[in-house]
């Protein structure tokens, strides 16, 4: 049945897309991007963000030993070499990530290293920054550290930070998850929460929700045939269980990214893997928490040597192409890099995008908006002696589009693990928000969506990790759209049941307000045992929850033959 209402799905849409030809144009020289890694081995990684929040999305580049870490500003669409006052990190570094970790509206900088410690910069809000390694109660040890991955995964409103380590030396260091104390502190939680404590020459890994239960599961690409990737399914209660076996993604190969999207539009995030030439792997989610690999009947296979990969929608006719990077130049036969097109679900290269020229030996890579066009551009990390790519996104046959950025207020500020979901005519889209994802890379904070001809989008709706509902209605095509967490409920539709919890999480008291006058609602446990039951309650109400335990809990409302449930997290 799955199948069939894609089929009709790609059908719909196939009279709003406009056909676009696809073009990229390589711009590093012209925007004096005349950096390289240098010439480690498997180098990495890349940032794609607005890391000053003016607007614009700017460049981070990791660097090898000795060399100081790059940061090219993006004024208005001129890239220029910056460096900050207090990050002084010339290590061999690997993944960078602007993450704000004390919600108060500025990125601070991690810094994941090979062969010297992590590295925690705090921003004072001016672009100065401060090492809090030490304070922060992350370890100062050499951990031989390559992926760092932040999300949320007690939906206590922090960023929590994954940390992928690769001893290949003597394999012994695990991988670490530490949690956000909300004060700039972080603690150790790994074997409390499940998390092995073996090594498993770990890359990178992604925090992402797998089973749409509104908490994030983390994936973990694993190097060599000595181990598997992991998936940690999240319990809801501080801990993972690991499903990879169950869920069919416990895969032995050579993995390298962990990228992540929602490619058939069906509200189930799938798993793009590369590898070496036996072959990438694309794991479609089921949404039964299992996956199925389809590299081979969908054509990524790729079969080269490859890295870094990211989705996109490169001519925002609504469906996500893909871009990998690979390390190969092409004279072996294998693909040195290969821009997929999607066309209903199939994917082919074409041979008109303007990739020719990427032959280099590449690594991450990542999406943002040079020029705020609303065209995702890429940037390429590149090994010596090229100098990293910048392809601009130079298509002329206009397509529209959406780009939308959030703000959380109960929810992390930063909004990651949020799910964006638009509609045109009952068709829809989605995105999910991430930070450090694929190989080593971050992305820009905007989601992108590309609508094909429309002008006008039915509804935008965001589902935040506290489980508040934003939906705005009527939405204007070719900007990009800001979204704080509940700030939407006066705009919403009257004719539209809506219901709005607050605070949540709580520990005593839940306010809610709704335009139903009368309406019953009960209130049940994660084992579906009702614990609250009124028949009649009226708007601006207030439910006392200071009897329940600390868990997580589902309202259910009834009010004008509507149905509506929403989660709430007791303190």
């Amino acid at each position: 049945m799955k199948v069939n209402l894609y089929i009709c799905f790609v059908f719909v849409l196939s009279f709003w897309r406009l056909p676009a030809q696809i073009s990229f144009s390589e711009i590093s020289s012209s925007q004096n991007i005349n950096v390289s890694h240098g010439n480690g081995a498997f180098v990495g990684g890349m940032s794609f963000f607005d890391f000053n929040n003016d607007g614009w999305d700017d460049l981070s580049y990791a660097s090898q030993d000795g060399d100081p870490l790059y940061f090219f500003q993006n004024n208005s669409g001129v890239f220029v070499s910056i460096s900050f006052d207090g990050v002084d990190n010339d290590s061999d570094t690997r993944q960078l990530n602007w993450v704000d970790i004390d919600n108060d509206g500025d990125n601070d900088l991690f810094v994941v290293s090979n062969n010297a410690s992590n590295q925690l910069y705090l921003n004072d809000g001016f672009m100065n920054f401060t090492d809090i390694t030490e304070s922060s109660g992350l370890s100062t040890s050499i951990m031989n550290s390559w992926g760092g991955s932040w999300g949320d995964y007690n939906n206590d409103g922090y960023l929590d930070v994954f940390i992928s380590n690769r001893d290949m030396a003597n394999g012994l260091q695990p991988n670490l998850l530490y949690r956000n104390n909300g004060d700039a502190t972080f603690t150790d939680v790994s074997s409390s929460a499940g998390i092995s404590n073996l090594n498993h020459l770990s890359f990178c890994a992604s925090f992402f929700d797998f089973n749409n239960d509104g908490w994030q599961d983390i994936y973990i690409a694993n190097d060599r045939f000595t181990t598997s990737n992991i998936l940690y399914k999240n319990n809801g209660n501080g801990t993972f269980t690991d499903v990879s076996s169950s869920s069919g993604s416990g895969i032995t190969m050579d993995a390298m990214s962990t990228t992540i999207g929602d490619y058939n539009s069906d509200g189930f995030l799938d798993i793009y893997i590369t590898n070496t030439s036996s072959g990438n792997y694309f794991l479609e989610n089921n949404g039964d928490e299992t996956f199925t690999n389809i590299a081979s009947s969908n054509g990524t296979l790729f079969q080269s040597i490859s890295w870094g990969a990211v989705f996109l929608d490169a001519d925002n006719d609504s469906d996500l192409d893909l871009y990998v990077s690979g390390m190969r130049d092409g004279t072996s036969g294998q693909l040195p890099s290969a821009f997929y097109q999607n066309d209903n679900g199939i994917f082919t290269i074409p041979s008109s995008a303007g990739f020719s020229t990427d032959i280099a030996e590449s690594y991450s890579n990542a999406i943002g908006d040079i020029n705020n066009d609303g065209l995702p551009d890429i940037s390429v990390l590149n090994n010596e002696p090229d100098n990293h790519f910048l392809w601009l996104n130079s298509n002329t046959e206009f397509n529209n589009w959406l780009k939308i950025t959030l703000e959380g207020s109960t929810t992390n500020r930063m909004g990651i693990g949020s799910w964006i979901e638009i509609s045109i005519e009952n068709n829809k889209q989605y995105r999910y928000t991430l930070n450090g994802e694929g190989y080593t890379s971050q992305n820009s904070g905007a989601e992108f969506f590309g609508v094909g001809n429309y002008t006008t989008l039915d509804y935008v709706k965001v589902t935040w990790l506290s489980g508040v509902e934003d939906i705005l209605y009527n939405v204007p095509v070719n900007q990009t759209l800001h979204i704080v967490e509940s700030s939407t409920l006066s705009q919403n539709k009257v004719s539209e049941t809506i219901f709005n919890i607050y605070p949540n999480p709580s520990q005593d008291i839940i306010h809610i307000d709704s335009n139903s006058s009368l309406y019953q609602v009960e209130l049940f446990d994660v084992l579906g045992a009702r614990v609250f039951l009124k028949e009649r309650l009226e708007f601006g109400s207030q439910i006392d929850i200071r009897h329940l335990s600390s868990g997580v809990y589902y309202l259910k409302f009834k009010a004008k033959a509507k149905r509506i449930i929403k989660k709430i997290i007791v303190d």
